[in-house]
Parts: C-alpha cells; structure tokens; sequence
C-alpha cells in the first residue's frame, strides 16, 4: 500500500512539474535573451508596465557617440553657468539642468525655483520646463516621447528623445550619428508574472529628416555635402566684410569668433547703410551672454530696417559662435545689401524727404 502511495505522489510531482514547465515556456517565449532585471523594476502593479534599456545595447557604438556628443554639447551651452554633466540620468532628472540649458538656448527666464530638493518640487520644475519645451516643439511637428515621470524616474530613451529635439530645434552646431538604436526591455506585470518583451527603439534618423522640420538654407547644403569648399566661401565673405570694416581700422580673420558678439555686425550696419549707431544703443564691450544677444539682436533690426527681410539666423545662434548661423548672417548681408539691392534701398533713401526710419530712431539727423 505505501509503495502504491509513493508512486502516486511521484506521478503527480512530475504533472505538477511539467505544467510549470509549459508555463514557464509561455512566459519566456515573450523574452528572446535572459537580462538582469534590477529588484525595483519588478515591483510592479498589477498590467503595469516599465521600460529600461539592454545593458549589451549601450555597448554599440553609435549609442556612445550620441551619448558623448550630447554631454559635450551640454557642457558648452552652460560653460558660463559653470554646470558640467557627466552622466545623464543622474545629472538632468531633477529639472536643474534641463532648466538651466533651455533658458541658455531660448535667451528666456523661468518662473521656477533655482534650488528644489523635494520630489514634488522637482517633478514640478520639470512640468514648468517641459510645457515650455513643448511650445516649442510642437508647432515644428515634433513627437513628445517623454513626461514628467520618465525624465524624473532616470529614463535614459525618454532623456536622449528630449535632447536630441533640442539640439535638432536650437539647430546645435553638432554632428549626431544617424540612425543610432537601442534596444529596450518592456517588463509588464500580468496574472502575477513579469513578462518582458524586447524592442528597438529609434533615437536618431539622417541629418536631413531630423532637420526638415525646419526650413534648409544653402549653407545646410554647403555644411552636408561639400564641406571642403567652406574656406572658400568663409574666404570670400572676409574680404567683403574687410572692405568695410577697415574703414574704422578694423580687420577680421575669423567671422565665427570676432561677429559673436554682435559688435562688428553693427559697426558694418553702419557702414553699409552710412550712418552712425550711437554708442549707448549696443554694448561696445559686452560682459556676458545676454549683452552679446542683444547686439546681434540688434544688428538684425538694422538689417530689417534697411529693408531686408527677418535673418533666418538666429540671434543665439552667433553669440554662441556658431559657423552655421555667423556665415548666414554674412552672406545674408553681402547678398543683401551689396549691388543692386544696396543702391536700390541707398537710393530710395536718399529721395525720401524724412531722415530715414533708422536714423529717427537713433537720434541722427539728415
């Protein structure tokens, strides 16, 4: 009798243990490759789910290309700000960054406390920054991949979805990778098991998609496809703005450098369009970030009151020295006003009975 007994208990062990089986098999069909799943991300609500990214995809290559080229970039909007980052997750999550960075790229303030230690005033900086990311997003056609809970929660897919929009929409003199990928493991909680499942996760296309949000311009041409003839186009431009500037005793070398401060740009305003700007209307020795905005700032509406449309450059933009935006803005003047269209806007001018609109506005008289 206790043999019978034995055998009944061994063939309901082995029922008992080829159901788990198949169970188990039916789960794991869900996961292609074991990861190691860190113990608070199981800690999940029934049908919650959560992401993270496969450890062996942070290893690609172009993934730490973008990561660095990213941090980099960072690193030298906020120079002045003195904030370096060296790791994303652990240094953007609670919004002090984020906010410091967007106020350097959009030349605007926040209404949000400088110092938050408390979740709930963290999670609330990051919704004032982000609302204010989104105003500017949006209208370009951007997809929000990020929240709230997912900068906050260290989500390093939502954080590179974010900054690479940034860089894309402030137009950062920057080379992203192309096409660059994750792999992300989705951890789902149903019937009580962990399910998990693996997807790619696209962070970057090509230059050109990610920028055709925005309108192109000949030097986008110039800067993808035949970068060589730059120094030829750079060269040209400084003997034009020379033949200018050497008037005042001036000489420029290097546009980028020497126009990111807006006051060369306004000095040859003038010169072109032959008046004098009074000194007390620009900063002639600018000390900071804002200082040297205002003057290309300026300088743009010198532009558009001698009769040229809005720079499709932006003022930011060559006070961070950018090649891109600096050679714009030359070219825009040299096409602008040199030729024809100067002695079309000088004559026109010169049959107006009126001091013109620039030199009412600064004091000047005919």
């Amino acid at each position: 009798m206790s043999g019978l007994l034995c055998r009944k208990k061994r063939k309901e062990g082995a029922v008992s243990d080829l159901q788990e089986e198949g169970k188990n098999a039916i789960n794991s069909s869900l996961s292609p490759t074991p990861i190691d799943i860190h113990p608070e991300d199981t800690l999940l609500e029934e049908n919650e789910e959560r992401t993270m990214i496969d450890p062996n995809s942070k290893e690609s290559a172009k993934f730490k290309e973008l990561v660095k080229v990213l941090i980099d970039w960072i690193n030298e909007v906020l120079v002045e700000e003195r904030i370096i980052v060296k790791n994303l997750e652990e240094d953007l999550y609670d919004g002090q960054v984020l906010q410091k960075l967007l106020e350097t790229l959009a030349c605007r303030k926040l209404n949000v406390a400088e110092v938050t230690q408390s979740e709930i005033g963290q999670k609330q900086k990051l919704q004032t920054v982000l609302e204010a990311v989104h105003d500017l997003l949006r209208p370009h056609g951007w997809t929000i991949k990020w929240n709230v809970d997912s900068i906050h929660g260290k989500n390093l897919v939502a954080i590179l979805h974010l900054l690479v929009a940034l860089a894309m929409h402030f137009r950062a003199p920057i080379r992203l990778p192309e096409h660059a990928t994750v792999q992300v493991v989705v951890v789902k909680k149903r019937e009580g098991l962990l399910q998990t499942a693996h997807v790619t996760e696209e962070l970057t296309t090509t230059t050109e998609m990610m920028m055709g949000r925005f309108e192109r311009d000949a030097f986008d041409t110039l800067f993808d496809h035949a970068p060589d003839k730059l120094s030829v186009v750079k060269k040209s431009l400084i003997t034009f703005v020379n033949k200018h500037l050497n008037k005042l005793n001036l000489e420029v070398t290097e546009l980028e450098t020497q126009f990111a401060d807006g006051v060369y740009l306004v000095l040859l305003m003038g010169l072109l369009e032959d008046y004098f700007v009074p000194l007390y209307n620009f900063y002639l020795t600018p000390e900071n970030f804002e200082q040297k905005v205002h003057n290309v700032s300026f300088a743009f509406e010198l532009m558009q009151d001698g009769g040229l449309k809005k720079p499709k450059a932006r003022p930011e933009g060559t006070a961070w020295k950018r090649t891109h935006e600096g050679l714009m803005i030359m070219l825009f003047r040299a096409d602008g006003l040199c030729g024809k269209q100067r002695k079309a806007v000088v004559s026109q001018v010169g049959k107006q009975t009126k001091p013109p609109k620039q030199w009412v506005r600064f004091g000047l008289k005919m």
